[in-house]
């Protein structure tokens, strides 16, 4: 069903080699999926692997939290060695078949950023407005945030930690046995599911079952939404960079406050709800262009159906 990229066309491209199958399958679905369940599973149970009464936002809570996750990426990567097809490697290194290369960095760092910064038009509208925008320009702001740990949480090691694991070390696991299309499909299932450890948490807090449950299914459905699009930037791109950037953008904006907007005059309410009309459409017009492979250098895979 997937085969690999357009630099192994000598080996695999139909036009050139009549004999080439184009549903070459380098991995059974059971061991690409089930390699990418067991590596969620080690990834959400290193984050309890600690006995503390402490909640999440504790310094010492985050502070292991850290190190368990910077275990988690240091072992994942062996899944994606041990597993791979030699064809693969015949091609490409370990790093690049991660996203980790040089060609189209600059691109792969700007271009989805811009794009998702144009999806999030409503809301930087409303900051702009509110004057939040203001305080970004002030040093001591990013001073006091880089000696949060949680603030350093939620902008570098939770994206950096997600990404490569669900996307950088899953990918290319499932892309040598499923078409981009479904690919990006199966990630985003394991990385919502991933989230509902939280649920647990929400509990021994004291909050009640059935609101523990709407706000779990609500962020399931939210993360999975995400997932699907840090999954097509990635393939999009073959850029670990470009899903990595756009989440740390996305956890700082924090979901849309729709409320906020709803409160507000009706004259600056009908330009809020313009802008974030205006962004959603801008971004579903643009997306297709701006996440062209050819812009990016990626010649990684060797069709792109999605």
């Amino acid at each position: 069903m997937r085969i690999w990229s357009a630099g192994m066309a000598s080996d695999m491209d139909p036009e050139q080699n009549p004999t080439a199958n184009p549903d070459t399958i380098y991995l059974s679905p059971f061991v690409s999926v089930g390699a990418c369940f067991v590596i969620s599973v080690i990834y959400v149970a290193s984050l309890y692997i600690w006995n503390t009464k402490h909640d999440r936002d504790h310094p010492s809570t985050i502070k292991r939290r850290f190190f368990s996750v910077f275990v988690v990426m240091l072992v994942a990567p062996f899944f994606v060695l041990a597993l791979s097809s030699k064809q693969v490697f015949e091609r490409y290194s370990l790093w690049e078949i991660m996203g980790f290369r040089r060609e189209g960095l600059f691109t792969a760092a700007a271009v989805p950023l811009l794009l998702t910064m144009v999806l999030f038009l409503g809301p930087l509208s409303v900051q702009l407005s509110s004057g939040v925008w203001r305080i970004y320009s002030e040093p001591m702001y990013w001073m006091n945030a880089v000696h949060s740990l949680v603030w350093l949480r939620n902008h570098f090691v939770a994206p950096l930690s997600e990404e490569f694991t669900f996307r950088a070390c899953m990918l290319p696991l499932l892309l040598q046995t499923f078409r981009p299309s479904v690919a990006v499909l199966i990630t985003p299932l394991l990385f919502g599911l991933a989230h509902l450890h939280h649920i647990k948490e929400r509990l021994q807090n004291g909050r009640p079952l059935r609101e523990v449950l709407i706000v779990s299914f609500f962020q399931f459905f939210y993360t999975t939404i995400f997932g699907i699009y840090s999954a097509y930037l990635f393939v999009r791109s073959g850029h670990f960079v470009a899903p990595f950037i756009v989440h740390a953008f996305c956890n700082h904006m924090g979901f849309p406050d729709v409320q906020e907007v709803l409160s507000q005059g009706d004259h600056k309410k009908y330009i809020f709800i313009g802008t974030y009309v205006l962004g959603l459409v801008g971004w579903i017009i643009f997306l297709p262009t701006l996440t062209t492979p050819g812009w990016y250098a990626n010649n990684l895979f060797w069709e792109w159906q999605l």
